[in-house]
């Protein structure tokens, strides 16, 4: 069968219509490989519809054109060449190029003591754009860390203190072999404070000059500021290790965003961002949640 003599329709005219700002698919299934780690994708690819006498677009060429990604390393000049390619195939149609890639990466992320190690999901999203403006690009990530209430903390202090005082209100003193052995029974932790699995969701706005993706470098950042990141394989000592960055980093959902606040703002290849921390409260039946951007634009 000869291609040339198929019909195309979508080459037909529409008439005098309203341009349509994108037109495309979303959901398409892409092999993405990302920090050097592979990771089934979806992909939503698009492009604005501008001639005003055109019925529609060519979406096999979109389609096709996300070939260039399958397997390969995601870096933003390698974004750009294909929304190019997206406009080059709808000469004419098209000012505007769109690509949305959504997927888990898998880091392998080390214990805190033990030489243990084993794999986390950071669920992910790639945005760009490519418009008369320039290109665009956006990183979105999510990740997880364990929060400890300041306030349930004193609360509990508070119990224990009176415990000790009703424990030992009739002793004057107390030698030290009697107090840690008061420490070290379940009369000595009469009170715990509580704690959450906590969100912390980011939108950053790469820098144009950014050669690379950076979702490790900011994994890396992010759990090193928060102190409790999520952890995978463990051993008695990890998770001892794991109580006492807890205990000494206790965090209202405020004071987590302003530590990401401060640590991103330093990042290298980001120019901007928009960040919201969810403490999933153990206490209530809601979440705590605060926000923060820094030269940021919603998209």
């Amino acid at each position: 069968m000869n291609e040339d003599r198929l019909v195309d329709i979508v080459s037909e005219a529409a008439g005098s219509v309203p341009r349509l700002a994108w037109v495309g698919m979303e959901g398409i299934d892409l092999p993405l490989r990302l920090a050097g780690q592979p990771m089934a994708g979806k992909a939503d690819a698009g492009v604005s519809l501008d001639d005003p006498e055109a019925r529609g677009i060519h979406m096999s060429r979109l389609y096709l054109a996300l070939e260039r990604l399958a397997d390969q390393d995601l870096t933003p000049a390698r974004l750009r060449e294909v929304l190019a390619h997206f406009l080059d195939s709808h000469h004419g149609l098209s000012q505007g190029a769109f690509l949305d890639l959504q997927g888990e990466a898998l880091l392998r992320r080390p214990a805190l003591i033990s030489p243990l190690a084993g794999w986390k999901a950071y669920p992910m999203a790639i945005r760009s754009r490519l418009t008369p403006a320039g290109f665009e690009a956006r990183l979105e990530l999510s990740i997880g860390y364990s929060s400890t209430c300041p306030c349930s903390a004193a609360l509990a202090r508070q119990l224990i203190q009176e415990r000790f005082d009703r424990d030992f209100a009739e002793q004057d003193t107390v030698d030290s072999r009697a107090m840690r052995d008061w420490l070290g029974g379940e009369q000595g932790i009469v009170a715990t404070p509580h704690s959450q699995r906590s969100q912390a969701h980011l939108a950053l706005r790469l820098a144009p000059e950014a050669e690379t993706l950076p979702l490790v470098e900011v994994v890396d950042r992010v759990e090193t500021a928060l102190g409790t990141a999520l952890q995978t394989a463990v051993k008695r000592v990890d998770e001892q290790a794991f109580a006492l960055a807890n205990g000494q980093n206790l965090m209202f959902c405020e004071d987590a965003a302003r530590r990401l606040d401060r640590a991103l703002r330093d990042q290298p290849g980001i120019e901007g961002f928009s960040l919201r921390v969810v403490h999933a409260e153990s206490l209530h039946a809601h979440d705590a949640v605060a926000r923060s951007q820094w030269n940021w634009q919603e998209g």
